[in-house]
């Protein structure tokens, strides 16, 4: 039988998260908690670090959940509606919900780098990446 009160904590500094995760151009994720670095098996999580006047590819995160808490810089997430985008403007200390398979993209219109911190409901960080927000996205039944 496993001893799950005494198991340890796990403590990763910031300087030593780990870039050897899914990627899309215009951004660099970095991985903090995963099964891959700590052996979690429900949630990922990072942070995404956008340069300024640069925009993310279009991409989706699977069946995963992601939530995003705006560390510093004012991105923007930009999601399709019918013909339409829809444009979320942030700052820091904003939160955005995800749902899973929504094709969406990050944007940094500003002269000052963006860093957002992302949790996901699955340990590994799914990526993806799509021609455009408009691509058809499969979703299992």
């Amino acid at each position: 039988m496993t001893d799950h009160w005494h198991q340890p904590l796990r403590h990763i500094r910031g300087a030593d998260l780990s870039g050897d995760t899914n990627q899309t151009t215009g951004m660099k994720r970095l991985e903090a908690i995963s099964g891959k670095t700590v052996g979690s098996s429900k949630v990922w999580m990072g942070e995404t670090h956008v340069t300024p006047r640069t925009n993310s590819g279009d991409h989706h995160h699977g069946e995963a959940e992601t939530a995003i808490y705006v560390k510093s810089g004012h991105p923007v997430f930009v999601f399709a509606d019918g013909e339409g985008e829809i444009r979320i403007e942030t700052e820091p200390g904003d939160y955005v919900f995800v749902p899973p398979y929504v094709p969406h993209r990050e944007e940094n219109p500003t002269g000052e780098p963006a860093v957002v911190v992302i949790a996901r409901s699955s340990q590994e960080g799914i990526v993806v990446n799509l021609p455009s927000l408009w691509t058809e996205v499969e979703v299992p039944e």
